[in-house]
């Protein structure tokens, strides 16, 4: 009878050990994968929610142009002299710093 319990809390400690690798996975594809994206993602919002008027952008099908107009959810961006567009505020890929190359000069 106490070989049969023996038996039993051992095999409850060493089903606890195998789930240790899993968790060590998990912690792994958290830090290097997971997290990481956050962060990138975090950072993109917080850009895209500061662009103004004057701000060159570039849209995530790859326009390049020159913010002339923000609401809430849209910009106008002109993409040539005179040619504007509306461009919904989640679809920019980047916001190009200070000193980069115009659009439309």
């Amino acid at each position: 009878m106490l070989d049969f319990l023996a038996a039993g809390s051992g095999s409850a400690g060493q089903g606890l050990i195998g789930f240790i690798p899993i968790i060590g996975m998990v912690l792994i594809f958290w830090f290097l994968i997971i997290r990481p994206q956050m962060k990138q993602q975090k950072a993109h919002r917080a850009k895209v929610a500061a662009v103004k008027r004057g701000d060159q952008i570039v849209t995530s099908s790859g326009i390049v142009a020159k913010v002339t107009k923000v609401d809430d959810e849209y910009i106008e961006a002109e993409i040539a002299q005179g040619v504007k567009v509306k461009v919904v505020k989640s679809m920019l890929g980047d916001v190009i710093a200070p000193g980069g190359t115009a659009a439309n000069d």
